[in-house]
């Protein structure tokens, strides 16, 4: 994702008018299931835009959609240390590792998950640097 600086709209003029404007890096994934199968990771076409300080979903899914709630999948950041915004394993949300940055502002929505929806919610929009999905797929036994 591409993330561009833009201004709070209490704050602006007229031709001082900005948003975040985020936009994927990443589009495209491929993920293999124990299965066989194979799913692509997509995200949006356009433009994501919010303002700094509010909340934003940044989209995301498989292609064909399946339950990603028993997968592992990760939004990242290269430029950072740590470089994880969000983590998802295993039916859970791990912390453990996230970037403190983004400490309580990263969340999936569990009840999309099991219908390929691994989007992105991200509260209180700060300025950052681009933002990478990625995703693995771990196989019950």
């Amino acid at each position: 994702m591409m993330l561009h600086l833009k201004k709070r709209l209490s704050t602006l003029t007229h031709t001082d008018f900005s948003v975040l404007v985020f936009r994927h890096a990443v589009v495209l994934l491929l993920l293999t299931d124990c299965c066989g199968g194979l799913s692509q990771v997509v995200g949006p076409t356009q433009p994501v835009i919010a303002m700094i300080d509010d909340d934003v979903i940044l989209p995301c899914h498989l292609k064909p959609s399946g339950d990603a709630a028993d997968m592992t999948f990760e939004w990242a950041r290269p430029d950072l240390k740590p470089r994880f915004i969000h983590v998802w394993h295993n039916y859970q949300d791990l912390h453990n590792n996230q970037h403190q940055s983004y400490k309580g502002r990263t969340s999936v929505d569990v009840n999309k998950l099991k219908h390929g929806d691994i989007s992105l919610k991200l509260s209180k929009v700060k300025i950052h640097g681009p933002l990478y999905p990625s995703i693995s797929h771990s196989c019950p036994h």
